[in-house]
């Protein structure tokens, strides 16, 4: 069976439709890290920096920082930056040598939820 070409043409283009509006309709995504994923920093980073691809809901957006041994060593004052909001930051407690894991949990001003978890070590 042959398809004509003016078929063909509409399938493609509707085809191309949808997969564009697909990513248009995009979740919030981690976009880079300070200090940046699997790194090893000579100096202990005092701050924890995640930038994402979308504005966040300051409020439903976290971070926390845990040592090796599970505790938690962020200052629990995580917070979206209000000069920029695709900015979530939290301090940190001075940091001794040793492997670290940020987890995160953001929601984006278009309702959808994301997380994940990376890790850095301090040489």
């Amino acid at each position: 069976m042959r398809i004509p070409p003016c078929a063909r043409g509409s399938f493609l283009a509707l085809a191309a439709w949808v997969l564009s509006v697909g990513l248009a309709l995009g979740h919030s995504g981690l976009q880079r890290t300070e200090p940046p994923v699997d790194s090893k920093p000579n100096r202990p980073p005092t701050e924890v920096r995640l930038y994402f691809t979308e504005r966040l809901e300051p409020a439903y957006s976290t971070i926390r920082v845990k040592d090796d041994h599970g505790a938690q060593v962020d200052r629990q004052d995580a917070h979206v930056d209000p000069s920029n909001p695709v900015l979530l930051r939290a301090t940190l407690q001075p940091l001794e040598h040793g492997a670290y894991t940020v987890n995160w949990r953001v929601l984006s001003v278009d309702g959808h939820v994301t997380e994940g978890r990376f890790t850095f070590q301090v040489k």
